[in-house]
């Protein structure tokens, strides 16, 4: 397979208030004159309602033919939300709508043109519309109806063939992006694309790398492009950027790379899919909510939730292909392409049951717990605890061979009260399960940590591979408290997470002894046999804080997520990458314990994450290099979200996010918004599971609602279309690609402005043929002269500022 390099770019015209802005300040003369569709078309309404922009914003991108019937332009016309594009083969028009300025009458505008032309191309070669669109367009332009056009076709993408000898251009995008990417085939040379700018009054390139566009009374800022490169679990950055050719032009330089390696820049929707049938698949009532997921060696998502729909989707041959009344848990295997389901499978009884959490083993097991109210509940001979325990419900645990065919062991845990199984992790060895109780004759093992139940307590507990009860313990003091989250290390070692509403709650080691209401997170960890502490602390101020979930590292450390009401509850550790609280009822939060310091010096890292909303962090994953990778719910229109990113745009009602943390907790590596427009209220959608694969490649679980009628979904996914009553719920599964843009190393929890600004973002992936041998360098050329078999995508970023007046 012949491979090629990219470079691409993208553009990103933003809203404020209720008014388009685009992504340039206006030109105070001399700018190219725009072809007059583009010109009326950039002009902005300002009666336009924001919610209805919003949901512009998420169309796809339209080109239609542009066929000179107004002036004598020709090429592929397309509108975005501030923006105008006509493209033709060897430039591109952009004429930008702007406000008019604090001095202009209420409603005016104004707009700015920018042409994009490049410099020596070949001649001219037809444009060609790719992935036409169903719709059509027509144009009745004056009293001659031979001017007419009716029946226009639109497409997706444009591509302009041959602008440079073995380098074609595409033109793609969506409403609120538009993306160009030049494809350079091998053996061609890069350094022959050459941009010019026509409408800017100077280019440069300042000292952070960014390629400055001076424009009347502001600039435009194309951001360096950061190159990384994964090698053996760590990062590695490539140099590469934008070099200056004089004549107020500019091209691009790439530092040497190893081609054998992927090159990301840019966060990556992979895959997205729905996941479940014509009921809810939300959690029974009075039930915790949560979905999970785990990912195999080979890149299958395993996940588990609850369902209510007597038609969720399951695969012949399954476990149980048979809705059972009230409520069932499901656990369901989808392809590494996130295409097809490999199994799935219903897990309960009569009553209401639901799947928490779930890990898989070497072998492809899936390990699963959850909670239930079923008398009748799948257990297996030689269950630990084969029948329900007789309160109000029980926690279970069960273990399904790798087809999703066979239940392996599944057993009730509980006693004669309150039991739910919340988290479950795995090893070679067996299961290890956290959860909640309120049982005093929940199950427990002679010589465990704690055998005596004080009000309502955490527990752990460890099965082995054929279901035997290994170690089951209870956590907790005198009053209630819950794990949510577990992990185990490669020696044995429980990590379990979760909230503490007990003042004499066990510490050791801690750097925070202060337990108790109104609730505080925790971080324990337990010896192989489940006998003694060997850290445990409480992490909190004087507010209601939750550990929500847990990971931990090769070399022990860990990590865990939450969230935590109300202002100046916990201080943020030096460097951290939000050291204040973002306001409104809840943030989330991530922090990092090296268990085997002791006092301050086992709190590596904690920083706030949120907006001025509500922000949760329901879970996490670390992978190799100890970037955290989480994922929850939030309602804030700023939360920290870096430009250049799947969705950069708060969409209404409650949105998940997904963020990717660099190990010292300083910087965001990436953070995107994953929702639609649930149209207001406390409904919406929510990450609540995830999982890393060994390439760094995040996998999220969740739901969404009937109201999040554009959740972005991708061509070919298992499912993209709701399948959920009005009004009800589906969950989700979606794959981001390893990811790395520059770091924002701050954050604000401040309204967000409503100057004009623009982010782009770009994606950098290099990958060889089978006779690639390019080394990396470590500094830079001052031209760019890629391997010739190798592929890389550069992207950047784009900000534009107005000068003050």
């Amino acid at each position: 397979m012949h491979a090629s390099m990219l470079f691409g770019a993208l553009l990103v015209a933003a809203v404020a208030a209720t008014n388009l802005v685009g992504a340039l300040a206006a030109h105070a003369g001399g700018a190219p004159t725009a072809p007059a569709a583009v010109a009326a078309a950039a002009q902005p309404d300002p009666t336009t309602a924001g919610a209805t922009l919003e949901a512009y914003g998420k169309l796809p991108m339209s080109f239609e033919v542009y066929d000179d019937q107004i002036d004598d332009r020709a090429g592929f016309l397309a509108r975005g939300s501030g923006y105008t594009l006509l493209v033709a083969p060897t430039e591109a028009t952009l004429a930008l709508a702007m406000p008019a300025g604090a001095d202009a009458p209420k409603g005016a505008s104004r707009s700015a043109v920018l042409t994009m032309s490049l410099v020596g191309a070949n001649p001219p070669n037809p444009l060609r519309g790719l992935a036409e669109l169903p719709g059509k367009v027509n144009y009745f332009v004056g009293d001659d109806p031979a001017r007419w056009r009716t029946n226009v076709p639109t497409y997706g993408r444009v591509l302009a063939p041959g602008v440079y000898p073995g380098v074609d251009l595409v033109y793609y995008g969506n409403q609120r992006h538009l993306e160009y990417d030049f494809l350079v085939a091998p053996g061609a040379d890069p350094d022959a694309i050459t941009l010019a700018f026509q409408g800017a009054d100077d280019l440069g390139v300042d000292s952070l790398g960014a390629l400055v566009l001076r424009v009347g009374g502001g600039e435009v800022r194309f951001d360096r492009p950061l190159v990384y490169q994964d090698v053996a679990g760590l990062r590695k950055e490539i140099p590469g950027g934008y070099l200056l050719k004089g004549d107020g032009q500019a091209g691009f330089w790439l530092g040497g790379y190893d081609a054998s390696v992927p090159l990301v820049i840019d966060p990556v929707l992979v895959y997205s899919t729905f996941l479940g049938g014509s009921g809810n698949e939300t959690p029974p009532s009075g039930a915790r909510e949560g979905y999970g997921i785990a990912v195999d060696g080979s890149g299958s998502a395993y996940i588990t939730g609850p369902t209510e729909s007597t038609n969720f989707p399951t695969t012949a041959g399954a476990f149980d292909t048979s809705y059972n009344l009230g409520g069932d848990a499901f656990v369901a295997k989808l392809n590494p392409a996130g295409s097809a389901l490999v199994y799935s499978t219903y897990l309960g009884g009569s009553g209401a049951d639901r799947g928490r959490g779930i890990a898989v083993d070497a072998a492809g097991n899936a390990h699963v717990t959850g909670l239930t109210f079923s008398s009748n509940f799948p257990t297996t001979a030689g269950a630990v605890q084969p029948a329900f325990g007789g309160g109000t419900t029980d926690g279970f645990a069960a273990k399904l061979d790798p087809t999703g065919s066979t239940l392996l062991y599944s057993t009730y845990l509980g006693g004669s009260g309150v039991d739910e199984g919340h988290g479950i992790a795995a090893d070679g060895s067996g299961a290890y399960v956290t959860g909640s109780t309120t049982s005093t004759d929940f199950p427990t093992t002679v010589g465990a940590f704690d055998t005596s139940i004080s009000g309502g307590d955490a527990f752990v507990t460890k099965l082995g591979s054929t279901g035997t009860l290994l170690y089951s313990t209870f956590l907790g003091g005198s009053g209630g408290d819950v794990g949510d989250g577990i992990a185990v290390d490669s020696a044995g070692n429980a990590y379990v997470t979760g909230i503490a509403l007990s003042n004499d709650f066990p510490t050791l080691g801690a750097f925070d002894t202060a337990c108790g209401s109104p609730g505080d997170a925790f971080v324990t960890k337990l010896d192989p046999v489940g006998s003694a502490l060997l850290y445990s602390t409480c992490v909190g101020g004087s507010t209601r804080e939750e550990g929500t979930g847990i990971a931990v590292d090769p070399t022990g450390n860990a990590y865990i997520v939450g969230f935590v009401s109300t202002a100046g509850s916990f201080p943020a550790t030096a460097g951290a990458f939000q050291p204040a609280y973002g306001g409104g009822s809840n943030d989330a939060f991530v922090a990092r314990v090296d268990p085997s310091q002791s006092g301050a010096a086992s709190l590596v890292y904690f920083t706030y994450l949120g907006g001025s909303g509500g922000d949760t962090g329901l879970a996490i994953a670390v992978d190799a290099a100890g970037n955290a990778h989480v994922t929850g719910g939030t309602d804030s229109t700023n939360f920290p979200i870096p430009g250049g990113t799947i969705d950069s745009t708060y969409n209404g009602g409650i949105d998940a996010w997904v963020a990717k943390l660099n190990a010292a907790g300083s910087a965001l590596l990436y953070s995107t918004y994953l929702g639609g427009n649930a149209g207001g209220g406390n409904v919406g959608d929510s990450g609540q599971g995830i999982a890393v694969d060994a390439a760094g490649n995040a996998y999220v679980a969740g739901r969404t609602f009937d109201g999040t009628i554009d959740f972005p979904t991708t061509a070919g996914a298992f499912d993209t279309t709701f399948n959920g009553p009005g009004g009800g719920s589906d969950g989700f599964v979606a794959k981001i690609a390893d990811v790395a843009p520059s770091p924002t190393n701050t954050a604000t929890a401040t309204p967000t402005p409503a100057a004009p600004t623009a982010t782009a973002t770009s994606t950098v992936t290099a990958m060889p043929t089978a006779t690639a041998t390019a080394a990396p360098t470590s500094t830079p050329p001052p031209t760019s002269t890629p391997p010739p078999t190798a592929t890389a995508v550069v992207t950047n970023t784009t900000t534009a500022t107005e000068a003050p007046t």
